[in-house]
């Protein structure tokens, strides 16, 4: 068990970056796929504490319910939308937003020097964009945001909400186990071992909705559309159902651990990061259009990043007969669901006090970071008990409650406290605390006060790194 425990006081659990609070940032953080299982023996701890803002839902039309033939009103009810969603007011942009920001993920053999090269600017203006040294290495799979000229602009169609994006109001309610037993695919009868137990499909679609704060409607819609897992019991499994078939995302959650990152990152930049443009199929960068909304961009990113993607093929999935056709064909129309706005303007912060016990001393070890992998916006800060040994080890010492609630989840490494009360997190305040140790960890349903222990810091619940 490790040492250093993360403290991630992330605002609301679907939307991000907004306000930094005295401690962290929105969303969740430090729960990301495992780069490399070996490195967990060395990891330090991490809590993390995720505060959702409180909102409520606004009122959307009824209009007659009219199920499609895979539609289970059980699940979700497919009601007709009176319609086209207005474009998004057009967005100007600063003079220190003047280039545009092009996505690129590192592969092997690039270095700054290359990539300066291939987008014709300099290492320096690459490191300072992306707050780096030149002297910094650069790793397989790193994100990087390049200042370049687009090619072309991205299609004016909207996809889904930002409500649908993000795990937030729109889901509750929403059953997974009941979603997946109705279309009958293949997802309802796989498994795969996880962090040392068998988990099965809709559990692997619950951590990763969890782990990265993400609408579970989209990340069935995602797996339908790359695989047919989701309505087909015939469909093909060769390890990699999103068809990203890098050895080290072979299987189901790490598959949509890196669709979700992907999404996230498009969500998150293009709403707070500054990012506008992105590639598409390596081919050539696309600007985002700028009447589209955050949650569009998000999916034109990742569908624009998808294996064997073109820019043709890409103009397919983006527009109305391609992955919003998918979505509409399981769930009928997203923007039924929609929830605007997600953050209302009289959102406060509620009063915390420090997730461990008077008079013992901790140390803060990291400062504002990614809080959803490294898609997400900075969301938490890390924080880790006194000890002499660095690395992992088992710890005694108490992570404890920042403010009264209901424990509402306690499992995989992670309490969650609830504290509004309706026993879901995607609505009102919740704070999640990260990389608990399994032994004496507080169990679900539990109404605890502020200063109760909770459990131990630790390296259960995915990768952590200190």
């Amino acid at each position: 068990m490790s040492l250093i425990n993360t403290v991630r006081i992330s605002r609301s659990r679907f939307l991000a970056l907004y306000i930094i609070l005295t401690t962290a940032l929105l969303m969740n953080g430090c729960e990301r796929p495992d780069p490399d299982v070996a490195k967990i023996t060395v990891a330090p701890t991490l809590i993390q504490l995720s505060l959702s803002p409180s909102v409520t839902p606004t009122e959307t039309p009824q209009p007659t319910v009219t199920p499609t033939a895979t539609t289970k009103p059980l699940v979700t009810p497919s009601l007709s939308y009176p319609g086209t969603p207005t474009p998004d007011p057009t967005r100007s942009e600063s003079p220190a937003n003047d280039s545009n920001y092009a996505l690129h993920i590192v592969t092997d053999g690039e270095t700054l020097g290359t990539l300066a090269d291939l987008y014709e600017t300099t290492i320096a203006i690459i490191s300072t964009i992306n707050d780096i040294n030149v002297s910094d290495f650069l790793s397989v799979g790193q994100e990087l945001l390049i200042p370049t000229k687009a090619d072309a602009v991205s299609p004016h169609f909207k996809l889904i909400p930002d409500s649908e994006l993000v795990y937030g109001p729109s889901a509750k309610g929403f059953d997974l186990v009941d979603a997946a037993s109705f279309f009958g695919g293949y997802l309802e009868n796989y498994s795969e071992e996880l962090e040392g137990r068998d988990m099965s499909g809709p559990e692997i679609v619950q951590l990763v909705t969890d782990r990265f704060s993400m609408n579970p409607r989209l990340l069935l819609a995602i797996l339908e559309h790359q695989s047919g897992w989701v309505t087909r019991s015939d469909a093909e499994d060769d390890g990699y159902p999103l068809g990203y078939d890098q050895a080290e995302y072979q299987g189901l959650y790490k598959q949509l651990s890196w669709a979700a990152n992907l999404a996230n990152f498009g969500f998150y930049g293009r709403s707070e990061g500054g990012l506008r443009s992105f590639e598409v199929g390596g081919e050539l960068t696309v600007d985002f259009a700028k009447d589209i909304n955050d949650a569009t961009a998000g999916l034109q990113l990742l569908l624009g990043n998808l294996p064997a993607t073109t820019y043709e093929s890409w103009l397919r999935d983006v527009g109305p007969d391609g992955f919003y056709l998918t979505y509409n064909q399981l769930f009928g129309n997203p923007f039924v669901y929609t929830v605007d706005p997600l953050m209302p303007d009289n959102l406060d912060q509620p009063t915390l006090s420090l997730p461990w016990e008077p008079g013992k001393t901790w140390y803060y070890t990291s400062g504002p970071h990614g809080g959803w992998a490294s898609g997400s916006a900075w969301a938490a800060l890390d924080f880790a008990p006194q000890h002499e040994q660095l690395g992992c080890y088992q710890s005694d010492d108490w992570v404890t409650a920042m403010s009264d609630g209901v424990v509402v989840r306690s499992d995989n490494g992670a309490v969650v406290v609830d504290l509004d009360g309706d026993g879901f997190t995607g609505t009102g305040w919740a704070i999640t605390y990260m990389h608990v140790e399994s032994r004496e960890r507080v169990p679900a349903g539990l109404i605890i006060k502020e200063g109760d222990r909770l459990g131990h810091p630790s390296c259960e619940g995915g990768f952590s790194n200190g």
